[in-house]
């Protein structure tokens, strides 16, 4: 099931999204300063292509520095993609098949919103548990 519904997002809204976030990311990447926003922005496209069967998580162990990053990246570019994530989810619960690829564009909005201090963990992973 899990195969079938990340196709389906792949088709209808995650090769858009993932394009976003490498656009988000390359941007990113050309100042020196801004390298580990380009790093997370590469990381939740990917996440972006195929979310079905991954989920996130919070790392404990994240400092100031991340939370000092999340509140740049929410002015840089994650209010943006996270803008992007309730448009495409509220077009995909328009049909009934499309509903739980909303229900997956929705749950995207907090890691396009503070991606730093994050980390993107299959469903089967110990720690998703928590």
């Amino acid at each position: 099931m899990k195969t079938i519904l990340n196709v389906l997002w792949l088709v209808l809204c995650g090769l858009w999204m993932a394009i976003g976030y490498v656009l988000a990311g390359i941007v990113c990447c050309i100042l020196i300063i801004t390298i580990p926003f380009g790093i997370a922005s590469f990381r939740m496209a990917n996440y972006a292509l195929w979310p079905f069967g991954r989920t996130v998580i919070r790392k404990p162990t994240a400092g100031a520095g991340s939370t000092i990053g999340n509140v740049i990246w929410i002015i840089v570019a994650g209010i943006w993609l996270a803008l992007g994530h309730l448009a495409t989810g509220f077009a995909l619960c328009i049909t009934i098949i499309g509903i739980p690829l909303g229900v997956a564009s929705f749950k995207m909005i907090p890691i396009s919103l503070v991606p730093l201090g994050a980390e993107i963990v299959s469903t089967n992973d110990p720690r998703a548990a928590y």
